[in-house]
């Protein structure tokens, strides 16, 4: 007896591990509608005056995608079921520190953008998050451990692209630490902003720290 009662134990741990995945492609904390199979990115806008800069994010959101792995990466949009859209609206390096000869001793990088996922078989937005921030304070390279902007700047789309990759598969825009998902108490600037702005205080989640990236 002790021994059937063992086995429907085990039976019952192994239906539920089945209940654990969802539509038998990912588990449970992938909660995508069933009819997308292929996510895909669509080519990022820049409103910014820096040129160049959405190649390089894109690159990094569909890097992130790939190395994720829950979801096939559709290279062209029109094999996707779904895809990634954006845009950049403002990039602010600003002077975060002086030396004692008044000197730029530490910078940081803030960067907005617009980004939302579409549902192209139901042509429909499935989440969008306004004016998502990150922003990263790095010495200047000519201090022990600093770096320069273009140093800095690829892990703000290291951020971004983690951030995005898990809005999109595990939640439909839930919160990951970059956003609280609430109009913050200072304004923020306006796209294409050329003159440096004080940011809004506090920031979500000043990284200083660089993480660990396969890229």
């Amino acid at each position: 007896m002790k021994r059937v009662h063992f086995i429907g134990m085990v039976l019952a741990v192994g239906l539920a591990g089945c209940a654990e995945m969802s539509d038998g492609r990912a588990p449970a904390n992938v909660i995508l509608p069933v009819g997308i199979n292929k996510i895909g990115l669509r080519t990022f806008k820049n409103k910014t005056q820096y040129f160049g800069l959405e190649d390089r994010f894109r690159l990094r959101v569909e890097q992130e995608m790939i190395r994720d792995g829950r979801f096939p990466f559709a290279g062209v949009e029109s094999d996707a079921d779904a895809f990634i859209q954006g845009e950049i609206v403002n990039y602010i390096p600003q002077v975060a520190a002086y030396d004692s000869n008044n000197q730029p001793l530490e910078y940081r990088l803030w960067v907005i953008i617009n980004v939302s996922f579409f549902d192209k078989k139901e042509n429909r937005v499935l989440w969008e998050e306004p004016r998502l921030e990150q922003s990263y304070r790095y010495f200047v390279e000519t201090q022990p451990g600093g770096m320069t902007e273009d140093e800095a700047r690829e892990y703000v789309w290291d951020y971004f692209a983690r951030d995005i990759v898990k809005r999109t598969i595990e939640g439909f825009g839930s919160v990951t630490g970059a956003s609280s998902r609430k109009v913050p108490d200072a304004p923020l600037p306006a796209p294409d902003s050329a003159i440096p702005v004080a940011p809004p205080a506090p920031a979500p989640e000043e990284r200083t720290a660089p993480p660990p990236s396969p890229y």
